[in-house]
């Protein structure tokens, strides 16, 4: 019983992992005040463009940095929509998402002109422990590759920046009041720009960990809905980075139970298991989504039109 249980905590660890990248980009957006829907599609992009670059280079190293260049070019254009042309959020989020779909799919087939076989690419390897610790169900949680880890050192490090430095709090500044902000010389524009590069970013890094990490290679679509569970933790998390850890866990380790049930052929319809963890997203979204926490400006246009932002 102790052997499966460290087995499956090592599977929710690598399975949370992406959306830990995923709702902390998002938790950057929300924090400055911006909404962004398509988690999914930039989810998307940083996986076509990591796999695409790791397949070039061969190396996964590389592979990532093409993921954060593709996630980043693609989250400044949504942030140019959003901040500059006030365009609305949920409208320019959820064209993010069908541009994303629709570009990864084809550029997908024109590269290497291919629709159903996978090609593989070189992948981040687990961390090895030694060969004397390699079959310990003990240190099962503990051979993850090293992206699980950046994902969890980044949690300190996202509230470090927004509570204990002057960024930060010109950061969130910019999500609560954005008027008062600008009133004292804070370029909201800009914060809200930069922090949708950043967001993205990470958004990025979640979408290649699916294509570098957990599976060698892409396929169309291969986010399946991890974006919009993403934006789900971040309201579970209270708009908190140890809350936004505390959700990717719970849907990490919702997904690891899934597979585990499934292995163990228990008597559940297989639709019915795959279910989990979008009705576990609905739950959360219908307990959660009234509660306190969220930015008094989310989703509002940046209230200013001072020409210094």
């Amino acid at each position: 019983m102790i052997e499966p249980t460290f087995l499956l905590l090592a599977s929710a660890l690598a399975l949370a992992a992406p959306l830990l990248f995923a709702a902390l980009g998002e938790l950057v957006h929300e924090r400055a005040g911006v909404v962004n829907i398509g988690i999914e599609g930039l989810m998307l992009i940083g996986a076509l463009a990591g796999m695409v670059g790791c397949h070039l280079t061969q190396s996964p190293l590389l592979g990532l940095g093409a993921a954060c260049f593709a996630s980043a070019l693609a989250g400044g254009l949504f942030g140019v929509w959003v901040v500059w042309l006030d365009a609305s959020q949920i409208v320019a989020g959820a064209a993010l998402n069908i541009l994303a779909v629709g570009v990864t799919g084809v550029a997908y087939r024109a590269i290497f002109g291919v629709t159903g076989a996978a090609l593989a690419v070189p992948t981040f390897e687990p961390v090895t422990l030694g060969p004397e610790a390699a079959n310990l169900a003990l240190l099962a949680p503990l051979r993850q590759n090293v992206l699980v880890y950046v994902a969890l050192a980044l949690v300190p490090v996202v509230w470090l920046v927004l509570f204990r430095t002057r960024l930060g709090l010109r950061l969130r500044a910019v999500g609560e009041a954005p008027d008062a902000a600008a009133s004292i010389g804070i370029p909201v524009a800009r914060m809200r720009w930069g922090a949708i590069v950043i967001g993205s970013t990470l958004a990025g890094i979640g979408g290649a960990y699916l294509s570098l990490a957990y599976s060698n290679t892409f396929a169309e679509g291969m986010s399946s809905g991890r974006g919009f569970i993403a934006l789900a933790i971040v309201v579970f998390g209270r708009w908190h980075p140890v809350g936004v850890l505390a959700g990717a866990l719970l849907f990490g380790g919702a997904t690891a139970l899934q597979f585990d049930l499934q292995a163990r052929d228990i008597a559940v319809s297989y639709h019915l298991m795959l279910m989990l963890p979008y009705v576990l997203t609905l739950i959360v979204l219908v307990v959660a989504g009234g509660g306190s926490g969220a930015p008094a400006a989310l989703g509002q246009p940046r209230g200013t039109r001072d020409d210094s932002g």
